[in-house]
């Protein structure tokens, strides 16, 4: 294999595997495998070019986790385990990573719980002890914690202005009524005002584990330092916490739509039906399918028939929502309220056309040549290629996809694609959402 490599040694009990990913791929990503003295793995990058040094990191298990009634904790933690930790009150800390511009950030998704560390080479040592005691021993203060939280109540009060918010939020709970992914990853006022200091506390014992862990490093490192300080922050987390896990789960989609009405001059559009989940051997039929469709911005159908066309909307498009329980194709729209029926009728026609007719050959081959064309552009800096590997390593892909990714789009053929278009697309079971005051359009039962 002219792009893979694999080279293993043994040293101090360190392990590295390097893994080129580059020729076909038209991309120069150098992959090793670091196994740290005490058993922690990660993905390393090595670029000596800049002496900066960006991690990135994921606990599998999100806000879907969260406890019934605490909706929102997994965000609140995220945005306290920077406030202060071990000696260091939230100023200090804060004062510290400014001083030494460290950029340090935590982040609540459904699925995984995440962060990431940027330094300069010669704060390493600080940069790596302060990523250390925000994961063992972050403070939880009062002042910060009501600060977070005032912040969090505030952000939930501008969301329920936004139609686009209020527009996401009901699809999820149409499509997941008993299900933790039809509740939002930020909570509600309620459910943010009982999460007490104990919970956050709980959150980092039980979520904040080695065995739920990811890890990507890219920059001026190489694999012996990379074993020392893998050890050096993420030792010390607990190995395995509680048997915490979410149902897979299909979503309801027995085409009904749905109108919240605001009396704003255009309405907001939000839609979805059953989709592939990541690991569904036809999810690269899927994705080409998509960017035909609804996911290739200025070139798709739905762009093509609805605004460029008929000046319908000012924003439409669609997407794979590949969530580790459920896949859903998902989709936006934003409207003039006397246009909303019109734009669901092309919607859905559009829909009804790809899987009944499928997609022409000079359609496929176009979104083959920009997906595959477009990919290096993802592998533009440092922070971008660590963010790519870690999710690579959350969907299980394998340490060689970086290689094999261009081959499988490339692998899609007419076939495939409008065979699954015939399977998978079905107007009359799409979920629909509008916020607004659309005229002639109303909730059905």
């Amino acid at each position: 294999m002219r792009a893979l490599f694999l080279i293993a040694f043994v040293a101090s009990l360190i392990i590295s595997v390097p893994v080129r990913a580059g020729h076909e791929a038209n991309h120069t990503v150098n992959i090793e495998r670091v196994v740290s003295p005490a058993g922690i793995t990660a993905w390393l990058v090595r670029d000596t070019i800049n002496p900066i040094i960006n991690v990135r990191f994921a606990f599998r298990g999100g806000a879907a986790l969260d406890p019934v009634g605490k909706d929102g904790l997994a965000n609140m933690v995220s945005g306290l385990l920077d406030e202060g930790a071990g000696e260091l009150d939230s100023q200090s800390f804060q004062r510290r990573l400014e001083d030494l511009s460290i950029e340090l950030r935590f982040n609540a998704g459904r699925d995984a719980f995440s962060g990431r560390l940027k330094t300069l080479s010669e704060n390493k040592d600080q940069a790596f002890h302060l990523l250390k005691v925000a994961l063992l021993e972050p403070r939880f203060d009062s002042e910060p914690v009501k600060r977070i939280r005032g912040q969090i109540l505030a952000g939930l009060r501008h969301d329920l202005e936004d139609p686009d918010t209020i527009a996401g939020q009901a699809l999820a709970r149409e499509l997941f009524p008993n299900h933790p992914y039809g509740r939002p990853v930020d909570g509600s006022r309620e459910t943010v005002m009982a999460i007490t200091s104990e919970d956050l506390r709980a959150f980092t014992r039980q979520r904040l584990t080695r065995d739920n862990l990811v890890i990507a490093v890219v920059g001026d490192m190489d694999d012996k330092e990379l074993g020392r300080r893998l050890d050096e922050v993420f030792a010390d987390l607990p190995k395995a916490g509680q048997d915490l896990s979410v149902k897979d789960v299909q979503p309801h989609t027995a085409g009904r739509t749905k109108v919240v009405k605001m009396d704003i001059p255009q309405s907001a559009i939000a839609f979805a039906q059953k989709g592939l989940k990541r690991s569904d051997p036809e999810f690269y039929a899927a994705y080409v399918m998509n960017h035909i469709l609804g996911g290739g911005g200025f070139t798709s159908r739905l762009y093509a028939q609805i605004r460029e066309k008929r000046g319908l909307a000012y924003s439409i498009g669609s997407y794979l929502y590949p969530l580790d329980h459920a896949g859903l194709v998902q989709g936006y729209g934003g409207t003039a309220n006397a246009r909303v029926g019109e734009t669901l009728e092309v919607l859905k026609s559009q829909w009804r056309a790809m899987a009944e007719s499928g997609v022409t050959p000079e359609e496929l081959a176009d979104a083959k040549t920009y997906l595959i064309g477009s990919y290096p552009l993802r592998f533009t800096s440092t922070g971008s290629i660590a963010s790519i590997l870690v999710s690579i390593q959350l969907q299980k892909l394998g340490i060689d996809f970086l290689d094999q990714r261009n081959k499988l789009v490339e692998a899609v053929n007419l076939k495939n694609v409008n065979r699954l278009a015939k399977r998978l697309l079905d107007p009359e079971n799409m979920v629909v959402v509008v916020v607004g005051a659309p005229e002639g359009v109303t909730s059905t039962p």
